[in-house]
């Protein structure tokens, strides 16, 4: 009687075993993948990582109504949460890659390629990117295409011709090879980036000008006395912050210019040690952002310095007609900001301090635009780089091509701040107090009401 041989009792490579692996190798490519553009886009700058750019390109097409919901949902920690969101949809994508090239890797190869030409069309959309800036990418797809390759030829090598031992080893062998490199060269992009990057060490030893006029001295009882209550002044570290870079820029203030240019009499351009032999002035400017729910912490009061924005066009000298400056920053973002808003008594400002200190990196640094009664999407820049005085028939900025009011003038708005939401309270008498801001008109007076009941007035601080 013929005795079955053991290949014909069992399997070497059950097909869950090779589904494992083909998913795990398209794991490894993936990060492989990113990890080369990484290490290249230090050479490059920010805007060539793939990463990035995916996330960036997605902000700017995110439509108003999830962009809403994101912010009231996270707060200032949006970005944080979109990129695990595009860590996650990376890994699952790259299983799913991987689990394809099992039975068409010639299929699964080419989704990486049209991964890799979508990304490079993201990093295309980046301000100031230019052909060389595509080149992390493309080196990293081509990478993570020869991972695939070698990765899922040896998740399914055993049954062929190695036992199932000798090709699990050999997988295991390849994948954290795979994996190990793509660890350390992630990490040695990151470092190199950190080491050709200078901006931080710059801000670090930069010491900004005092103010020939300095801000008026704080009121005694500015501070409410109320437990729980924020300070009058809020730190830079607790500062909201809400934009469309998913990186901050790295600007060297050395390199930096402002070019003012449009419907004006002179244009010109200004570099950073001009602005700051400027005449600074210093000024506590209250800024809220248009997504503030009720009770949000998406407002803040600072100590800005800075040079009025009225005397940038005073030199500049518009012409008649002209209604509108639209601001850009160094990643491409712009910002409408009526022209009269810029002229009149307000200290609206080009910011280069904020609480005593240079602009923190993610607030602006080396300067930025501060408007008081304007939300930020028409008027706070940050690492403006260029103001075109125009008109608003003529030019739309980023989110009023979106379909957001052109001129954006802040509500009168206030917030419970104690007790805190979702808090607990004691029995017996309990303090409430919080903030009301209204920039350039001022409170005078705050009612609360409780339950229906009768509106009670507050006391000021």
């Amino acid at each position: 009687m013929h005795e079955p041989q053991r290949s014909d009792l069992r399997h070497d490579n059950p097909p869950r075993a090779g589904a494992w692996r083909a998913a795990l190798a398209g794991v490894a490519s993936a990060a492989l993948l990113f990890a080369v553009a990484q290490l290249l886009s230090a050479f490059s700058g920010p805007q060539s990582a793939p990463f990035n750019a995916v996330g960036s390109t997605f902000i700017d097409f995110t439509p108003a109504w999830l962009k809403d919901f994101a912010i009231s949902t996270f707060g200032s920690n949006d970005k944080t949460v979109l990129l695990l969101a595009m860590a996650v949809v990376a890994v699952v994508a790259a299983a799913l890659i991987g689990l394809l090239a099992r039975t068409a890797p010639r299929g699964a190869s080419t989704l990486v390629l049209l991964v890799g030409v979508g990304m490079a069309a993201c990093v295309l959309t980046r301000s100031g990117a230019g052909a060389w800036d595509v080149v992390p990418v493309a080196v990293g797809t081509a990478a993570g295409i020869w991972a695939l390759h070698l990765l899922t030829a040896s998740a399914g090598a055993a049954g062929r011709q190695e036992p199932a031992a000798l090709s699990r080893r050999m997988f295991l062998v390849r994948a954290a090879a795979v994996a190990g490199t793509a660890v350390v060269l992630g990490v040695g992009g990151s470092l190199l980036s950190q080491t050709r990057d200078k901006v931080i060490a710059i801000r670090a030893a930069l010491k900004l000008p005092a103010a020939p006029v300095p801000a008026p001295k704080l009121p005694a009882g500015v501070q409410a006395p109320v437990a729980g209550i924020g300070p009058f002044i809020t730190p830079n570290g607790d500062f909201y912050r809400i934009d469309t870079a998913l990186v901050p820029p790295d600007v060297d203030p050395a390199g930096w210019k402002l070019r003012v240019h449009g419907m004006v009499e002179e244009e010109f351009t200004m570099t950073f040690d001009e602005l700051l032999a400027s005449e600074l002035v210093e000024s506590r400017v209250t800024l809220a952002c248009v997504s503030n729910e009720v009770g949000g912490n998406l407002a803040g009061n600072a100590l800005w310095l800075g040079l009025p924005l009225r005397e940038v066009m005073a030199r500049a000298k518009p012409q008649p007609g002209a209604d509108m400056v639209l601001s850009t920053s160094v990643d491409g973002f712009t910002a409408s900001t009526p022209l009269p808003v810029l002229q009149d008594g307000r200290d609206a400002l080009l910011a280069v301090g904020m609480n005593g200190e240079p602009l923190p990196v993610e607030h602006g640094f080396p300067v930025r635009m501060v408007v008081p009664g304007l939300y930020g999407y028409v008027s706070a820049t940050k690492w403006v780089v260029e103001l075109e005085v125009t008109t608003f028939t003529l030019q739309s900025a980023y989110w009023t091509s979106r379909g957001w009011s052109s001129h954006g003038p802040v509500k009168t708005a206030s917030r419970i701040e104690a007790p805190r939401h979702g808090g607990k309270a004691a029995a017996g008498d309990v303090a409430l107090g919080g903030s009301a801001w209204a920039q350039t008109r001022g409170i005078t007076k705050v009612e609360v009401q409780l339950d229906g009941g009768p509106w009670q007035e507050a006391q000021l601080a």
